[in-house]
């Protein structure tokens, strides 16, 4: 199994009649899939989606690809395949559409629905092409057959592209539910034929592969929902992605039989669930749902609310309600569902959500303590399954952690895939397929991209580590005002502390050495600004760590007069 080293350099240029592949986000983590596929100086690229960010990311809402590897080829772009309407496969198009609004998607009617509409609120209209299961499409030099597979949201698509090198199947992600609720199977026989003909390269879903057998049917839930449906006395408050079709399903199902009301909570709710009620994915039976609004005239024991935020994010309503900071306040007696897996590092912000709900008097059912929640993604049984019936000629897993991607490529490698042909890449890895073989070549630059509010790009590794140190040790500010022409001090230290645990009038016992330092500066004469406030951080920052073994920002201000 060839896979990449930190010193690899950029590529060579492609080689005449190869095909580049270059997965700028998704190996190594879960979300932030984007796949560039290049042949004859012509682009394609799979899915553009985000990453959520994690407990030592404060202050940060999404995690795009890198976008730099081609920035300077937008014209080059042919399109942008889209596999299904996940938030790690979507999410970060309207950033790329920015750009260049007019690089067409290439998607089934639920996924382009879902986009079209997060892209609307970026004011771009985009051109779109609307694909479905069997279809087969010219794009540029790129020749992409659709396939259906089942997922946790309907209509998502594998894509096969010829080219002149060979065949790339991208699986997108994929299970082999045998009794789906839509009854979209994934269509092993689709995949045979391609089989047939010779895949070259397979992309393959890694998330699930460390998990052994094969993923339950999606309608096993059903049952246990209606166990929690029947013994619940007052509210049912449901949290889940806003783009699980499946599941928001079958709670309006049990919701409809136990003669309740359903509510949707939160924009993306309320958006997706509209969109996928009038392109019929959703079945919602005359009256069922109410505004949210009307809640007040109906008896607690006839309300479901359906919201965001199974993954503890802060600002989701779940997370408010858990923390009060709700229009719609817990109280002893309510259900609470999470209805959804835990992401990786999502773990404590989840529980910390749970504990909040618990102390307001909820009873919070999840994956821990009932069947609430069955995986998307195929588990290991299905991945030696799926390959038997595809013989890969390469193999590079997708779409996953490190330990995903290394158990994924164990499993091609017991169906027959050799060593030498199976590739372990990492995001900005460029992998090129030349004469039927798929090697790694250099590497490109894939790091984080970070959304702040507005800004995109603006906030830095430098500037989360300046974040983390606020929250973790706060900060102290030292103002100083000195005659310009001497160095002198005419006025101060003034010293304050926010955050740091450090009473102000502590800092009685380290401004005479602060005065001590800036004075002798002063002789040496050193009256530079910028070299007085390095030696107040120096001496200040001295003084907390040995009385107090703290280590907060000190932020010092020299003013001259």
């Amino acid at each position: 199994m060839s896979h990449p080293h930190p010193e690899l350099g950029p590529p060579p240029p492609l080689a005449e009649g190869g095909l580049r592949v270059t997965p700028l986000g998704g190996l190594g983590e879960i979300g932030r899939n984007m796949t560039v596929f290049e042949y004859g100086g012509r682009l394609l690229i799979v899915d553009c989606g985000v990453l959520f960010p994690e407990e030592e990311q404060p202050g940060i809402d999404l995690i795009l690809p890198d976008f730099s590897s081609v920035r300077d080829r937008l014209d080059d772009i042919e399109g942008i395949v889209l596999t299904h309407g996940h938030e790690d496969h979507i999410g970060a198009v309207p950033y790329l559409l920015r750009e260049k609004p007019d690089i067409p998607l290439i998607g089934s009617k639920l996924t382009l629905a879902l986009i079209e509409a997060k892209l609307q609120e970026h004011r771009i209209r985009p051109y779109t092409l609307e694909v479905a299961e069997g279809n087969r499409e010219r794009i540029g030099p790129f020749d992409c057959e659709f396939v259906a597979v089942n997922h946790s949201i309907p209509d998502a698509l594998a894509v096969a592209i010829r080219t002149p090198a060979g065949m790339v199947v991208h699986t997108g992600d994929f299970k082999m539910d045998q009794l789906p609720l839509d009854n979209r199977l994934t269509d092993l026989h689709a995949f045979a034929r391609l089989s047939e003909e010779g895949i070259d390269l397979l992309l393959s879903d890694s998330t699930n592969a460390e998990v052994p057998g094969f993923v339950p049917p999606e309608r096993d839930i059903s049952n246990v929902l209606r166990q929690v449906f029947a013994g619940a006395s007052k509210r049912i408050i449901v949290a889940s992605f806003a783009s699980h079709i499946h599941r928001i399903q079958q709670i309006l199902d049990a919701a409809h039989e136990y003669g309740r009301r359903v509510a949707f909570v939160g924009r993306s709710m309320v958006r997706n669930m509209g969109i996928a009620r009038d392109l019929g994915y959703l079945k919602v039976p005359p009256g069922l749902v109410v505004d949210v609004k009307t809640l007040d005239d109906l008896p607690q024991h006839e309300i479901v609310l359906v919201c965001t935020g199974s993954q503890g994010e802060p600002m989701a309503a779940l997370s408010r309600m858990a923390n009060r900071d709700h229009q719609i306040r817990i109280v002893q007696g309510d259900t609470v569902i999470l209805a959804s897996s835990l992401i990786p590092g999502n773990e404590n912000a989840v529980y910390r959500v749970i504990n909040g709900l618990t102390r307001w008097g909820a009873n919070v059912v999840h994956k821990g303590n009932a069947k609430v929640h069955v995986s998307g993604h195929a588990s290991a049984g299905e991945l030696l399954y799926f390959y038997n019936i595809c013989r890969p000629k390469n193999l590079m897993p997708v779409h996953g952690e490190w330990r995903h991607l290394r158990a994924n490529a164990e499993l091609g490698a017991m169906t027959g895939v050799p060593h030498d042909r199976i590739v372990i890449a990492e995001d900005g890895v460029v992998v090129d397929l030349i004469e039927g073989k798929a090697k790694i070549a250099g590497k490109v630059q894939a790091g984080y991209v970070y959304v702040d509010g507005l800004s995109v790009g603006d906030v830095g590794e430098p500037a989360l580590k300046d974040r983390k140190i606020l929250g973790d040790e706060g900060i102290i500010s030292v103002f100083v005002v000195v005659d310009a022409s001497t160095g002198k001090i005419t006025g101060g230290p003034h010293i304050q502390a926010r955050g740091s645990g450090i009473d102000d009038s502590s800092f009685s016992a380290v401004a005479p050495r602060i005065t001590e330092v800036l004075e002798r500066s002063a002789q040496d004469g050193v009256v530079e600004p910028h070299q007085l406030q390095q030696l107040i951080r120096r001496t200040l920052g001295k003084w907390v760590s040995d009385t107090y073994r703290r280590r907060p920002m000190i932020l010092p201000v020299v003013v001259e007069v």
